[in-house]
């Protein structure tokens, strides 16, 4: 029985990753949230005077500005690989404090796993994975984000169908949540965590 484990749930924009650790929480489980560890980041100066300092041409009165800093990190690799060296680690060292705190069994919403190299961190991994358009469609609703924003993002994410080649539970997120529910519970048994 897998007891006191840390599991990553991956996948790339628009797989499902937020309802899928929905339907986790929905079962008792805790979930940490890399994209809430940003968020809380952002609230801390010294780490928005690192941005600023790493990108002045994203200034908005002497703040670093969100709008502008995604603009430049979606649309040059290097902009986007420089914000990932400041970006990954803070987040990571807040993860892992905060998964270390847990007692049982923790599951940890980590976007960049595979690209980031963090998967040997966990003891298990689920990765969502979804056709390209349903997972436009997705973001689009979500976020109100375009098309060609939406290709430019994943372009910087591991292809899904490199998954195969990496250790993990795949799910397959080509149904409703009523769908996805039986996959996670089927992926708790294959972890031994749920009858």
């Amino acid at each position: 029985m897998m007891q006191n484990k840390k599991i990553a749930v991956t996948g790339g924009l628009g797989s499902g990753k937020s309802a899928f650790c929905a339907i986790l929480r929905d079962m008792g489980y805790p979930v940490l949230s890399c994209d809430d560890i940003n968020r809380e980041l952002w609230e801390v100066r010294e780490y928005r005077a690192a941005l600023a300092r790493a990108f002045p041409q994203c200034l908005t009165d002497g703040d670093i500005d969100k709008k502008k800093l995604a603009g430049v990190v979606f649309s040059d690799e290097q902009a986007r690989e420089t914000l990932n060296a400041l970006a990954h680690p803070a987040i990571m060292k807040r993860l892992h404090a905060r998964m270390n705190e847990q007692t049982g069994t923790v599951f940890c919403e980590v976007p960049l796993l595979f690209e980031g190299g963090y998967e040997s961190a966990f003891d298990a991994v689920i990765a969502l994975r979804r056709k390209r358009e349903a997972r436009i469609s997705a973001v689009a609703e979500r976020d109100g984000m375009a098309r060609g924003e939406a290709l430019r993002r994943m372009e910087g994410q591991l292809d899904p169908a490199l998954l195969e080649q990496k250790k993990c539970i795949i799910i397959e997120n080509d149904g409703d949540l009523a769908s996805l529910h039986k996959k996670a519970v089927d992926a708790l048994q294959t972890l031994r965590l749920h009858s």
